[in-house]
């Protein structure tokens, strides 16, 4: 009796099909072996007959040569960290396609001599941040406040911090443990829930490289407590840094809690210390704006080169301050009627044997940002069990269960989004039925 497993195509014959050559131009030749290797396996399990392997090869391969798979947040987080915190908008995604290729990122093409790095950046920046004497970016929050820390509190120099405001943030990070980490020395006061202008001034001497305020973003403490403003701290005769956390420039009605750069500078702080991939909407990046001499000592200390950004981040970031609208502030905005609407009309192109129904949700910001605010938002609810069937599909649905049904909250779901969203449940819905 022939063994079939010899029928099935040699490697070399699968990979000479036109669209899987077609393929390792586009994606490289690893990813695709991987598919026609697996697609011989599925052959020798008897899932599929020999001559479907070149076809199941090309059905399984990746949009592009990373494993990284883009997938639709309906889980009403707007900034959620698992799934890479804020989305780019479409003039920050173009822009870091320009910049992908040969730039003038150094290069002053008047000239033709070097350029000030990423000055289109820094310039957007400054103009939006106007009461920043100066501005500097580099490549994450934690990195910004390293290096303001690095450098003013160098020699093992004293930071005076309340103790209310040594927080911890995502995978065990922890804010004195940072601070520490970089050379400086932590003068703690007040207690957890309290702290008094007197705290902060019986513990200066002349050893204090600055008063440190860090918003506790990811956490609200209420009841008996109290705190020093910004302006209060101004007084003690030390710079005051802000670490304000989610990058928010400017008030948001909907977030009235939450710092934002501009009142924290008008209030008299040296130096505010922030992330650009939160509230801001942008990239990856640490954004530190302030007083102009601190942060030309800041831009000329030798670490922070470690620190720089690459020319991709740069862009993204420019089309972030200058462009339209990005996806993070456009979600805040939403409002619960516009929401309905495009539930309504989600629900009516689902399959009715799902019983899709609109209901009322609550959203979030996310990112460690807001933890008090509540935002009101619209979802479709569908069965519990297409929850995994969702997350691995073709164009993965992120959602959340609650109270045995799967929300499909469209708080961070983009209007663009919901033809996708549709089709990933159809398909879903399809998969049952065979």
């Amino acid at each position: 009796m022939p063994d079939p497993r010899r029928e099935i195509p040699r490697t070399d014959q699968v990979l000479a099909d036109p669209r899987l050559r077609e393929a390792v131009e586009r994606i490289g030749p690893r990813l695709v072996k991987q598919a026609v290797v697996a697609a011989q396996q599925q052959c020798r399990d008897g899932g599929i007959e020999p001559a479907a392997v070149a076809d199941i090869a090309v059905a399984s391969l990746p949009v592009g040569a990373t494993t990284l798979r883009r997938v639709i947040n309906a889980t009403g987080v707007v900034v959620h960290t698992n799934l890479g915190r804020a989305p780019l908008s479409r003039a920050a995604v173009d822009a870091v396609s320009t910049a992908a290729g040969a730039t003038d990122v150094e290069l002053d093409l008047a000239t033709g001599r070097r350029g000030r790095r990423g000055r289109g950046a820094l310039e957007a920046l400054a103009a939006q941040v106007p009461d920043a004497g100066a501005v500097h970016v580099v490549n994450n929050g934690a990195a910004a406040l390293a290096l303001v820390t690095r450098v003013l509190a160098r020699g093992g120099r004293s930071i005076v911090i309340a103790r209310g405001e040594l927080v911890e943030i995502g995978d065990g990070f922890r804010i004195p443990e940072l601070l520490e980490s970089v050379g400086a020395r932590l003068r703690e006061v007040g207690t957890t829930n309290r702290v008094r202008l007197s705290d902060y001034a019986g513990a200066l001497d002349s050893d204090t490289a600055f008063v440190l305020k860090v918003h506790p973003s990811n956490f609200t403490v209420s009841g008996f407590t109290s705190s020093v403003s910004v302006g209060e701290l101004t007084g003690l005769g030390v710079p005051v840094v802000v670490d304000i956390g989610s990058g928010l420039l400017a008030p948001h009605p909907r977030l009235p809690n939450e710092p934002d750069a501009t009142t924290v500078l008008r209030a008299g702080a040296d130096l505010v210390t922030a992330s650009g991939d939160k509230l801001l909407g942008g990239p990856q990046a640490g954004l530190v704006l302030g007083e102009a001499g601190l942060v030309e000592r800041l831009r000329r200390d030798p670490f922070a080169r470690a620190l720089r950004v690459d020319k991709l981040t740069l862009a993204a970031l420019e089309a972030t301050l200058t462009g339209p609208t990005p996806p993070v502030p456009a979600a805040l905005d939403r409002r619960p009627d516009e929401l309905r609407r495009r539930a309504r009309m989600i629900c009516a192109a689902l399959p009715p044997g799902l019983e899709p129904e609109v209901v009322d949700s609550e959203g979030v910001v996310g990112g460690g940002g807001a933890p008090d605010v509540v935002l009101p938002s619209v979802a479709v609810a569908l069965p519990e069990r297409l929850a995994g069937p969702l997350r691995l599909g073709e164009h993965p649905v992120v959602g959340r269960v609650e109270r045995g049904r799967l929300l499909l909250d469209l708080l961070a779901v983009a209007p663009g989004e919901d033809d996708g969203l549709i089709d990933a449940v159809k398909r879903v819905a399809c998969r049952e039925e065979r």
